[in-house]
């Protein structure tokens, strides 16, 4: 799949044993690929986390802005 291009990307936020887990889950045309990124003490962080990784997984997802 290294070679296919990404359709679409989501980042969960999952409770876990009294932590928060972030999750990655992309798209790819033939197949999903779901990672855990980490795990956080507090729901906060881990938002914090999500977007970061969000807004830089969809900046890859559309390219450069200069074409």
């Amino acid at each position: 799949m290294a070679t296919d291009e990404a359709e679409d990307v989501q980042v969960l936020i999952v409770p876990e044993r009294g932590r928060w887990a972030v999750e990655i889950v992309v798209t790819f045309p033939d197949g999903i690929v779901r990672e855990r990124i980490d795990t956080y003490a507090t729901e906060a962080r881990a938002q914090i986390s999500a977007r970061l990784i969000k807004r830089a997984a969809e900046r890859d997802l559309r390219g450069p802005l200069n074409g």
